[in-house]
């Protein structure tokens, strides 16, 4: 089975510009995502999804640099870049991360591959974040059939859901099988994701902490434990919604 993670990626995010190359610890963010990924043992291959965009030219050349598999779409229809994506990489199942989740777990992701593939009856979809979010939002894996991605590919009209790929997935419950992965403490009131530079100064004192990107989201809860005045530092950011 071939199961395909798509990260996209852009250098056009409106509250922190350029953030997939800035800096983290000597290492830039998409790489810090990137290299944590590729621990994951469930993944075959990991393709980076970028706009056409001009802005976007630099982040295809370090993509090539890299030499990380990357795939060029619409800006705003990201499903399409993500159907267009996963179908020239053949994927069976794919699994979706975002470029701005520098902590992103490797053992959370298998575990939730692990618990898609098991699900009997089959899931069509599944997330980390459904019924509700328990795991630190910057932790977030999705996990969908290539069957189910064309469906919303081909169905979904709604231009403010295309951009966020998924939402046709997960509240046509008519539609699809959905399944929802949870922890059982919530650690959800930790936002470790980078959508402004608040965000980006935790994730700098985490990372410098550490010294390496070996730790695991455990050793990251402790640290925060110890250190409670960080999560102070960008507990007031709000998460875009999603328009229906």
């Amino acid at each position: 089975m071939n199961i395909v993670a798509i990260m996209q990626a852009r250098m056009g995010s409106t509250r922190l510009p350029g953030k997939v190359l800035l800096d983290i610890a000597g290492d830039t963010m998409l790489a810090r995502a990137v290299k944590r990924l590729q621990r994951a043992n469930k993944l075959s291959k990991i393709v980076i999804a970028t706009t056409t965009e001009t802005v976007d030219d630099q982040l295809a050349a370090y993509c090539a640099q890299m030499r990380w598999a990357c795939v060029r779409g619409s800006e705003t229809d990201v499903l399409d870049r993500y159907y267009k994506a996963a179908t020239q990489y053949q994927a069976d199942v794919v699994v979706r991360i975002t470029s701005d989740c520098p902590l992103i777990e490797p053992e959370i992701v298998d575990k939730v591959i692990t618990h898609f593939l098991a699900a009997d009856p089959a899931y069509d979809y599944t997330a980390n974040f459904l019924p509700a979010r328990t795991f630190p939002r910057g932790l977030d894996t999705e996990v969908f059939t290539m069957e189910a991605l064309k469906r919303a590919w081909q169905e979904d009209q709604n231009a403010n859901t295309r951009e966020h790929v998924t939402p046709y997935l997960y509240q046509q419950t008519k539609l699809f099988s959905v399944g929802g992965f949870t922890n059982p403490f919530d650690y959800s009131h930790h936002r470790w994701t980078v959508d402004t530079p608040e965000d980006l100064e935790l994730i700098r004192r985490i990372y410098h902490h550490f010294g390496h990107d070996k730790f695991n989201w455990h050793d990251v809860l402790a640290l925060l434990k110890d250190n409670p005045d960080w999560l102070l530092i960008n507990q007031h950011i709000e998460q875009k919604k999603v328009d229906a």
